[in-house]
């Protein structure tokens, strides 16, 4: 069963591309007609691409990889934060900085950068610091967290990257085109679409758009990762039995009798007694 329809696309304003003369020739294939100067994006195929994209994702996170979010204009930033960061996968709202993925070890120097200073003012180590050094310090932290914040549990590389305008965040899908990280992406009838792995034709500009498919996206995420959970506790439990039962069977298994010395002592003399009448 698709995981969205037509009219609750249509509802959302999905359909609406950019001026015809803006548009990129790579999207032809779902672009539906004009109308007005305006390309209107093919809906039928928007749903098929939002399928696949979201099964796609569901078994990354079943699989327990990370899948970072990008999305760092003005009408998406609100809307990723808050449904990304409700099933606890990493995203980048603010500024992408050069080099997140490509030179990914200077980016987790600064995220434990963030940890020593917290660090420092909890063991007491601002209490030594003159004013002036810690309000630099926390000037510092401060815009590390916002920078870096939402990515602080990201210990490597993304298994795949989510984006929103993939015109846009040209820098990071390029950094995961070189490290060969799949790319997922809304792709307007302005952008090319074949920059991405996964490309989902919509409007990319709407924030009604944006939240309906961002929302579809993370809820198959929530799945895989409700299903990863769930196949863990199950096997917990099997592994639990099966320590059980063999606990159960060394209490029942009966004690190997050992002979004692008196009764091999016995044996011995009458094998000597034995061949003294033969002598």
């Amino acid at each position: 069963m698709p995981r969205t329809n037509f009219k609750e696309l249509l509802d959302a304003g999905v359909h609406f591309g950019h001026l015809k003369r803006k548009w990129n020739p790579q999207m032809a294939p779902y672009i539906f007609m004009e109308r007005n100067g305006i390309h209107i994006i093919d809906l039928h195929k928007t749903v098929v691409k939002i399928d696949e994209s979201a099964e796609a994702l569901k078994r990354i996170a079943k699989s327990g990889r990370k899948i970072l979010f990008v999305a760092t204009k003005k009408q998406a930033k609100e809307i990723v934060a808050e449904n990304v960061a409700a099933i606890g996968m990493p995203y980048i709202t603010e500024r992408w900085s050069g080099g997140m993925l490509t030179n990914f070890p200077t980016i987790r120097k600064a995220i434990k950068k963030m940890s020593s200073i917290d660090k420092m003012s909890s063991d007491g180590t601002f209490d030594h610091m003159s004013k002036r050094e810690r309000l630099q310090v926390t000037r510092q932290r401060a815009k590390l967290e916002k920078l870096l914040g939402s990515i602080k549990d990201l210990t490597r590389l993304p298994a795949a990257l989510f984006v929103v305008d993939v015109s846009k965040e040209n820098i990071a899908v390029n950094e995961a085109k070189k490290l060969n990280i799949p790319i997922f992406g809304m792709v307007d009838t302005n952008s090319d679409p074949g920059v991405v792995d996964f490309a989902i034709p919509a409007n990319d500009d709407a924030s009604k758009s944006i939240a309906l498919i961002t929302s579809i996206i993370c809820k198959a995420i929530e799945e895989g990762l409700g299903e990863r959970k769930a196949e863990k506790e199950k096997e917990a439990v099997t592994q639990k039995a099966a320590k059980a039962k063999a606990a159960d069977q060394d209490e029942n298994k009966p004690a190997k009798k050992t002979p004692s010395r008196k009764t091999h002592a016995k044996k011995v003399d009458i094998k000597e007694v034995t061949s003294g009448q033969k002598e």
